[in-house]
């Protein structure tokens, strides 16, 4: 038996084992290498042919992972989550959204308009951080809703679940409420009257402002990304927004 047939069926053992889940990730090639007992060249070769089985999927920069990454299952938020950090996050965000306030300033009618300065209103009026939350994210599906174009709006709410769902790791405010100079009332509105008087560049330019602005809370916060993964306290898995 030659070394490669070797390591093929040391992975394929190693796969077998009931502790493997679709889309958890394998251990580093050097570790795994060691750990099924085969060199990292053979361990390359075994691994290119159970990817064409369809057996594991690679990610450039994020490692190896059981199971078969189908062009659906790839984009479902939960799969995402697993393997994606807020940076990820951010720069897709600030790749996405100024292009849909771009097109939300040129297919939104006068009621999506409308409905983004009444969100915009009501969450300065929120109470609750809970509450102003609900209204920013309204307010973001609203601008990507007003592209009028499925497939856009469809992308958006897969980032939107994944941003939900990702931990941001800030320390939570103290205030039970944003206070009254919070800097997205004011970044939000700009963005509404770019998008009412149909200027798609100035629209785009705004949105990208804010989304810089929402990094900047991030890398300014109390705590490095990542402590809450640690289970630090108390954290807040709230976004800054």
């Amino acid at each position: 038996m030659d070394e490669q047939h070797s390591a093929l069926i040391q992975l394929r053992a190693y796969l077998s084992q009931g502790d493997k889940r679709p889309n958890d990730r394998l251990p580093p090639e050097r570790e795994l290498a060691q750990l099924i007992g085969v060199t990292r060249g053979d361990l390359r070769k075994a691994l290119a042919i159970l990817e064409q089985e369809g057996l594991v999927w690679r990610h450039v920069g994020k490692g190896t992972f059981v199971g078969d990454r189908s062009p659906l299952k790839a984009f479902e938020p939960a799969s995402l989550l697993q393997q994606c950090s807020p940076s990820d996050v951010m720069r897709a965000r600030m790749t996405l959204e100024p292009a849909l306030a771009a097109q939300a300033a040129l297919q939104a009618t006068p009621r999506n308009i409308d409905d983004m300065f009444d969100v915009a209103k009501r969450s300065r009026e929120a109470a609750t951080w809970r509450e102003y939350e609900a209204c920013d994210n309204q307010f973001h599906k609203l601008i990507a809703d007003s592209t009028q174009n499925l497939i856009m709006s469809s992308m958006f709410d897969m980032l939107s679940a994944v941003r939900r769902a990702m931990v941001w790791g800030r320390r939570r405010s103290s205030s039970p409420h944003p206070p009254a100079n919070h800097h997205s009332f004011d970044e939000h509105e700009r963005i509404i009257q770019a998008i009412a008087d149909r200027d798609p560049g100035a629209a785009s330019a705004m949105m990208l402002e804010h989304l810089l602005s929402v990094e900047r809370k991030l890398l300014t916060s109390h705590s490095p990304l990542g402590l809450a993964h640690l289970g630090e306290k108390p954290l807040d898995q709230r976004e800054p927004s």
